[in-house]
This record gives C-alpha cells, sequence and structure tokens, in this order.
C-alpha cells in the first residue's frame, strides 16, 4: 500500500483527497518501465490550476494523480539506463497532465522520460528547482547560445518574482549578469534583490506594449514569463543582435510585432520547451543547475515543504499569489510547515 493525492471529477468538480493505493493500481508505463519509489515533488502554478480545477490542465482521464515534477529511487527496471537505487528526475511528457504524475508514493514511468539525478544536487534540491527551474536554466542557456554574454547589457527577466523568473535571476547573476527584474509585486524587492537582481523595474513599464516597432535599444536579452504586450515590448526594446528566451503567457497568448527588429537588428525570438525537451539537453540543463546553485539559493528559494494532504490548501495561496518562492512536497513524509 502507498498513498498518492487523486483527482476525481464529479459531474464537473474537482476533488482531490489523499488515497491509499496498491501497486496493482498503477498505470503501466507504454515502455521499457521503471518503478520508482517517488521522494519528493514540487507545487508549480500548473499543479495548482489542476488540484483546484481552475484551469485545464488534466488532458487524461479520471481518477488521476496530478504533480508534473517528481524525484525518485528505482526500485526495479526495464531500461538499460538505470539500475535499482539510482536516483532518477522526472519532469515534462505530460506528467501529472495526461499521464499519472509526482503527487504518490510509488511511480511506474517510461525510462525515456526520466534523466539521472547530477552529482551535486539531493533529491529535495531537485525538487526545489523542479520545471520552474528547469526552464529557468534551458532559457540561461539558450541566451548564452546566442551570444548574450556577461558585460554584453542588461538582462531583464519578466515575472521575476515567480518560480521560473526567481531562478532565472539567481542563475543569470551566478553567470555575472546585469540582471533587471521586473515584478508587479512590491514585496518581492528584497526576495529578487538577495537572489542578485541589480535593479527592479515594475511589469507595468513592459506590459503596455511598444509605441512604436522599434524603440530605444535597452537589453541585451531578456527572459519572457508573461507573453502578450510585454513580450511585444521586450523584442522592440532588444539591442542589436539580442535575444529574448520565451516560456509564458500570463500576459496573453496573441503577439502584435513587427518584423522590422528581427530584419534590421537581428534580434533572436527563442521559444523555450520544457515539456518534450531532448533528454540530451535535459541532462545537460540538470548539470549546469547543480554547478550553479548554492546552498545560499537553496534556501533562498524554498518556502516550505508540505506534504501530500498539504497540496490542496498549499494550491489555493499559491494561485492567490500569497506564495513567495518554490513549494516542496515531501511525498513519503508529513512534511513541515
Amino acid at each position: 500500500m502507498f498513498s498518492a493525492l487523486v483527482l476525481d471529477d464529479t459531474e464537473g468538480e474537482i476533488q482531490a483527497q489523499v488515497r491509499e493505493l496498491q501497486t496493482d493500481d498503477l498505470p503501466r508505463a507504454e515502455s521499457e518501465e521503471v518503478h520508482l519509489e517517488v521522494l519528493y515533488s514540487s507545487l508549480n502554478y500548473k499543479d495548482g490550476l489542476a488540484v483546484t480545477g481552475s484551469g485545464q490542465v488534466i488532458r487524461g482521464d479520471y481518477p488521476i494523480v496530478p504533480g508534473i515534477d517528481l524525484v525518485g529511487r528505482v526500485l526495479n527496471t526495464d531500461h538499460d539506463a538505470f539500475e535499482e537505487g539510482d536516483r532518477v528526475i522526472g519532469t515534462g511528457w505530460q506528467l501529472g497532465e495526461v499521464a499519472w504524475g509526482g503527487y504518490r508514493q510509488e511511480a511506474r514511468v517510461a525510462g525515456r522520460k526520466l534523466v539521472p539525478l547530477p552529482d551535486g544536487l539531493s533529491p529535495a534540491q531537485a525538487m526545489i528547482i523542479g520545471t520552474a527551474g528547469f526552464t529557468a536554466m534551458l532559457s540561461v542557456m539558450a541566451l548564452g547560445e546566442h551570444d548574450v554574454s556577461p558585460g554584453a547589457g542588461e538582462v531583464v527577466v519578466t515575472g521575476a518574482s515567480g518560480g521560473a523568473g526567481s531562478i532565472a535571476v539567481a542563475l543569470l547573476d551566478a553567470l555575472g549578469h546585469e540582471v533587471v527584474a521586473s515584478t508587479g509585486s512590491e514585496t518581492a524587492h528584497a526576495y529578487l534583490r538577495a537572489l542578485g537582481a541589480d535593479r527592479i523595474v515594475h511589469r507595468r513599464t513592459l506590459g503596455e506594449g511598444p509605441d512604436r516597432p522599434m524603440e530605444s535599444g535597452r537589453w541585451a536579452g531578456a527572459i519572457d514569463a508573461v507573453g502578450g504586450d510585454t513580450l511585444a515590448t521586450l523584442i522592440a526594446q532588444l539591442k542589436r543582435h539580442g535575444s529574448v528566451a520565451s516560456f509564458g503567457n500570463a500576459g496573453g497568448h496573441e503577439l502584435r510585432t513587427t518584423v522590422l527588429p528581427f530584419i534590421l537588428r537581428g534580434v533572436n525570438l527563442l521559444g523555450i520547451d520544457s515539456n518534450t525537451c531532448p533528454n540530451d539537453r535535459r541532462r545537460t540543463a540538470w548539470g549546469r543547475l547543480a554547478q550553479l546553485l548554492t546552498e545560499a539559493h537553496f534556501d533562498r528559494i524554498h518556502a516550505r515543504t508540505i506534504s501530500l494532504a498539504d497540496i490542496p490548501e498549499a494550491s489555493r495561496a499559491l494561485l492567490a499569489g500569497e506564495v513567495q518562492g518554490r513549494i516542496l512536497v515531501d511525498v513519503q513524509g508529513n512534511g513541515t510547515a
């Protein structure tokens, strides 16, 4: 027997409840199955939407176990890359959306959807990072691969007080960039400065869209969690050959821009997809996260640890904007407030 947070759809109302299940209740992986003892997961905004039924995140059949992140210990495996006792990370590949996710003490996952836990990271630290930090690392890597280097000028991060944005601030600072954090949260300023932000701007300075197709070049690079008019402003304000890594649409999915910044300044719009990122790149990103983030970073980013039973209440707090930093889910234990 093991515990899991299970979602049921009862006449259109989503109900979340911790239940006791048996190993035979676990859906089978489609191929090269790895049977895991899940150690930790995390609470992301997408998880909060799924658990509360506030957004159309779940695309699989109910009942389903949510949780888009997990780290676990291999109990047995049909996949040649892993052995019993290995620690592995699972993010993306529709975990917690179509397939059962990380809010369970045991899991069966296809081996191709897992990567090894890198040296230098504990299982708990991996889930403090989670999909949010993994996405931030992919964004930082994309900027570096397009010649956005330290010393080139300011790099702005939008949605900087969120999970991905705040870790992006820390990563850019660790690499030596001048970091500007864009946020609408007045209470997040001290937090962002502690993570490495050199300057903070209010989100409305970018959020109303550009006045002209091309404005004065301000940013050597940008990491954008917002989309919409904010992304249009960033494109118009990038310096020559600057780049913006885009992964979010909190401000809208439509993009009103022109080709002029692209053909006259040679700027780059880089799409970041953490869900189906190839495994070679996943391993590189996790390795770099292990190298760049310090104990001090984890102390600042880690908001609190919760249990499976705490997830519904914590989800409501997260969606209400009452959480600063990352929430770790202690899947095997009781968590701490």
